[in-house]
């Protein structure tokens, strides 16, 4: 039986399961559309839908596969940059590790500090989508404490070899700004993720207490855009400290405040994650990455949640 035959079996086989319960692994050229397993990145989450189906709910079988392909590439690329290091390692050495052609790498990445892409941003969207499914009656600051503390606890959150996986592969991006470049776009993506999560939750706060939506508005998906000049509390007035810790109060919820807001949280966490990183000490310990980003968090308990 050719590639080709098993190829078109094991997608039938995968379809007619509702978007593939069976992880297969392929090699060479035809690995371009990679395993349907789930990657730990929300690609594969929803409702699987069989071939016939004419709404399909969530990404496709073919997007799931791509993803997964993403990401197995990104774990062989670690694994290789953290046993023989950035500079020894290639982009050949990657695809051969991974199970694909190199031209299938190249498909996916333009360079071999590129694969790392899919495994950063696994890990940095996981805490904005933790603010998203914090208790809906936390506010702002509490959502983000809570998120903090969900993702980040060694042996709750996240398993504690991945976090001396994050501190190596941090160690290695300080000395080279291509991959440091990726670590940046990933927070950068995560940013925007918790940009659309604050607008959603501070929008319903502000609804509650009976002032309307944020100024400025906001798109279908809940991603703000847009602000009138000036926004801001009527008279240019602000929330007193209380409001402010909540996110509601007498000042207006605006679209930069968000923005802000998602910037200034999201920094919070990573330089936490980044100067835990940087030393020696346990994940788990009291200068660990939760400690440290509950105490960055802490120091902003003034900041004024999306009414900035």
């Amino acid at each position: 039986m050719t590639g080709t035959e098993r190829t078109a079996r094991a997608a039938a086989r995968a379809s007619a399961a509702h978007a593939g319960n069976s992880p297969s692994r392929r090699t060479g050229d035809d690995a371009g559309t990679g395993p349907a397993v789930s990657t730990g990145t929300g690609t594969g989450a929803g409702p699987g839908a069989g071939t016939d189906s004419v709404a399909v709910a969530g990404p496709s079988l073919t997007e799931r596969r791509k993803a997964a392909t993403r990401m197995e590439i990104a774990r062989a690329a670690a694994e290789l940059f953290m046993k023989h290091g950035l500079r020894a390692t290639r982009a050949e050495d990657i695809a051969r590790a991974a199970g694909v052609a190199p031209r299938t790498f190249y498909r996916y990445f333009a360079g071999k500090e590129e694969a790392l892409g899919p495994l950063f941003s696994a890990g940095v969207e996981k805490w904005a989508e933790a603010v998203r499914d914090a208790p809906a009656g936390l506010s702002v600051p509490d959502a983000l404490r809570h998120a903090v503390v969900q993702t980040l606890t060694p042996g709750a959150g996240v398993r504690p070899e991945s976090m001396e996986w994050v501190r190596s592969l941090l160690r290695l991006a300080e000395g080279s700004p291509a991959l440091l470049r990726v670590w940046g776009e990933a927070c950068q993506g995560a940013e925007r993720t918790l940009e659309g999560v604050l607008a959603a939750r501070l929008s319903g706060r502000a609804e509650a207490a009976g002032e309307g939506a944020p100024r400025g508005g906001g798109s279908r998906d809940g991603e703000p855009h847009g602000e009138e000049p000036g926004g801001g509390a009527p008279g240019g007035g602000r929330a007193d400290r209380g409001d402010a810790a909540s996110g509601v109060g007498s000042a207006h919820v605006t679209a930069s405040g968000i923005r802000l807001s998602a910037a200034v949280a999201g920094a919070a966490v990573r330089v936490a994650v980044e100067t835990w990183a940087a030393g020696d000490d346990p994940a788990d310990g009291p200068a660990g990455p939760v400690p440290r980003a509950l105490g960055h968090l802490e120091a902003l308990r003034d900041f004024p949640w999306g009414t900035a």
